[in-house]
């Protein structure tokens, strides 16, 4: 993982990604991190918290595989709204922490 940046707000975080190449939406295709989540690294993470309502938290993930695709997966950051995908990218995320 290269970086965590900062930024107003999640529109933001994905509009600078995009600027960069990561435009490719996980959220609409999270079964492909799901059947091979070896082959892709998360780039980027950003974290946006709510000023007043945990429910407003998200992480946007910078995304890159193996092959080279790039794209985001914007997962909400309440214990109920972690999904599958979301979950490997946790994981993903710890990983790299170790290395």
């Amino acid at each position: 993982m290269d970086t965590i940046y900062h930024y107003d707000s999640v529109s933001k975080a994905l509009d600078e990604l995009n600027e960069n190449g990561f435009n490719y939406d996980f959220n609409l295709h999270e079964d492909e991190i799901l059947k091979t989540p070896g082959n892709y690294e998360i780039k980027h993470i950003y974290r946006y918290e709510g000023e007043s309502n945990p429910d407003d938290e998200a992480i946007v993930y910078g995304i890159q595989s193996k092959s080279g695709k790039k794209g985001v997966y914007v997962a909400g950051f309440a214990a109920n709204s972690i999904t599958e995908a979301g979950q490997i990218l946790l994981d993903i995320t710890i990983k790299s922490k170790r290395k």
